[in-house]
């Protein structure tokens, strides 16, 4: 959590989720006033298209903002619904 901003950062991952499923997320969670995201790449790792290429999805949102902290839960919520269990948020 970064207090100087008053900003929250979260890292979101999804077991095997292609690229342009994480780029759908971001983009959704993007439409969302004050929130922020970033894909971060996989370390080290050749290309296979039957693999992410993706590790997590870093989401910053602020921290005072309730309605944009609720929004994103509903759309994280949404995406594991549909793609399966979050592995990691923190």
């Amino acid at each position: 959590m970064d207090n100087q901003n008053n900003q929250a950062n979260l890292i979101v991952q999804f077991s095997n989720l292609p690229l342009a499923v994480y780029r759908e997320i971001a983009a959704h969670l993007c439409q969302v006033e004050e929130v922020e995201t970033k894909l971060l790449s996989k370390a080290g790792t050749e290309f296979d298209y039957h693999y992410s290429q993706v590790e997590s999805l870093q989401i910053q949102l602020p921290i005072a903002n309730k309605y944009a902290r609720e929004q994103v839960e509903k759309i994280l919520a949404y995406y594991q619904k549909v793609f399966g269990v979050v592995e990691g948020v923190s």
